[in-house]
């Protein structure tokens, strides 16, 4: 396996990897966003405040996310390992 080659692969993963977590993150950052305000607006500043709700926002997205995110893993392993013929000498 050249250079070029594990690149293209760590590539690929890195991608995966922003695609997956990609939703969960903009969930979560939405969520302390609004609450953040929420926060400035009625001056509460309770630290722990931003916690739960951005967690659930997680959870719910994983929730609704999932079969789209465990597709498109499935996908790109089925991808890897049909490469990996052509990829290992």
């Amino acid at each position: 396996m050249s250079q070029a080659e594990f690149l293209t692969i760590l590539q690929t993963t890195l991608i995966l990897i922003l695609k997956m977590a990609g939703p969960v993150l903009l969930a979560s950052m939405a969520v302390g966003l609004v609450v953040g305000i929420f926060q400035s607006v009625t001056q509460i500043q309770e630290a722990t405040l931003t916690f739960v709700p951005k967690i659930l926002a997680g959870i719910l997205t994983v929730m609704f996310m999932a079969p789209w995110m465990v597709d498109m893993y499935i996908t790109a392993v089925n991808e890897l390992f049909t490469n990996l013929v052509f990829n290992v000498r």
